[in-house]
């Protein structure tokens, strides 16, 4: 199955196996080709290192916004991700907050839904922190 953004270009192809039950809210990989852009993980604070809110899906839609940020030095969208890491400090924050989290995530990420993993840490670096991710992209050629 090939995506394609906006503009009809494929941006990049769900890989899939036929006989898999259908992934929802994130592709099991991903094949592209292009400009590799890689993030570093990036957390819930704003672009002044300050958090706004201790709220994990609060956290998750500045982190989502960070990196829309980061993405556009490079010239990249939502589209061209191709793979998120999450780590968060308590999935059962993540788990309770599901909704909020998909309804940011839908509003700031689109319906593009990159191979994903997501990992409990014991900790991040940053002690106000609950979620930080890694971000994968792939702008495509031409």
């Amino acid at each position: 199955m090939t995506e394609a953004a906006g503009n009809g270009m494929a941006v990049h192809e769900v890989l899939h196996p036929s006989h898999w039950k259908r992934a929802q809210g994130y592709a099991n990989g991903i094949a592209a080709e292009g400009r590799l852009v890689v993030l570093g993980g990036l957390i819930g604070w704003d672009g002044d290192q300050v958090f706004q809110t201790d709220d994990f899906a609060g956290q998750v839609a500045q982190t989502l916004e960070n990196i829309v940020a980061v993405l556009a030095c490079a010239g990249a969208r939502p589209e061209h991700l191709v793979r998120l890491t999450w780590y968060v400090t308590d999935k059962r924050d993540y788990l309770a907050s599901l909704a909020e989290v998909g309804a940011a995530y839908r509003r700031i990420i689109g319906r593009h839904y990159p191979a994903m993993a997501l990992v409990q840490v014991v900790a991040l670096v940053e002690d106000r922190a609950k979620v930080e991710i890694e971000a994968t992209a792939v702008i495509p050629q031409g």
